[in-house]
């Protein structure tokens, strides 16, 4: 974990050169690099298809830093068994996606990994206030899902700052994770709201400069 505000970077590799991923992925510096990324879409919650549960196995054989899995899939509950093989740091499915979030929150705790449940923007947060016990992080999705380089939502800041109350008024430790719109001028933002993980897209695969540029973006969180 990034030592400064204690804040965990978690570049999302769909926004690098997914043909060349192995070598990518060894020039990463996991003192700077605390997880990877992998947004895997089905076409159908999404419109676009990029990973499956080989790729994440693969790709995890090339590095040591660990993945962070963001199912934006239907059905979730049919596929965490086989993500967990690639014994990911935390698997995170959609609220909109299932209609037993509790469950299946616990379902990947019992794979021995760390649980996540996301929002898609327009659903309140308070949506997840009665299962947020059940989850190690949550997911504020603060662009819609399913395509990078889309522009930061703002009112993703009001949602962020209402879950960072509620978990603190009940003394819970669930962390809090971004994705989406965020670089250097509003990082500091989304961190003050209580953010606890930033996932970055293109502002962190700028000219290929990962380890520079999150080492940037970490230096602007005032």
């Amino acid at each position: 974990m990034n030592k400064k505000n204690k804040i965990m970077m978690s570049p999302s590799l769909i926004a690098s050169d997914l043909s060349n991923m192995a070598a990518i992925v060894k020039t990463f510096d996991p003192s700077i690099i605390d997880l990877l990324h992998l947004d895997v879409m089905d076409g159908n919650f999404v419109p676009n298809i990029t990973f499956g549960p080989d790729y994440a196995k693969a790709l995890k054989a090339h590095t040591d830093i660990p993945l962070d899995v963001h199912l934006m899939i239907e059905n979730p509950e049919k596929y965490v068994e086989d993500f967990a093989q690639s014994e990911p740091w935390c698997i995170t499915f959609h609220y909109e996606a299932t209609r037993f979030s509790a469950r299946l929150l616990q379902k990947i705790r019992d794979l021995k990994t760390r649980s996540g449940i996301s929002i898609n923007p327009s659903t309140p947060v308070e949506s997840i206030f009665d299962i947020a016990v059940y989850a190690d992080m949550i997911l504020i999705m603060s662009v819609e899902p399913g395509f990078y380089g889309q522009k930061f939502i703002p009112n993703s800041l009001n949602k962020i700052e209402k879950l960072k109350k509620f978990l603190c008024d009940n003394k819970l430790n669930t962390l809090i994770q971004v994705d989406g719109g965020i670089n250097s001028q509003n990082i500091s933002d989304v961190v003050s709201a209580g953010a606890d993980i930033v996932v970055a897209g293109g502002s962190a695969f700028v000219d290929n400069l990962v380890n520079e540029n999150v080492k940037k973006m970490m230096s602007t969180i005032t």
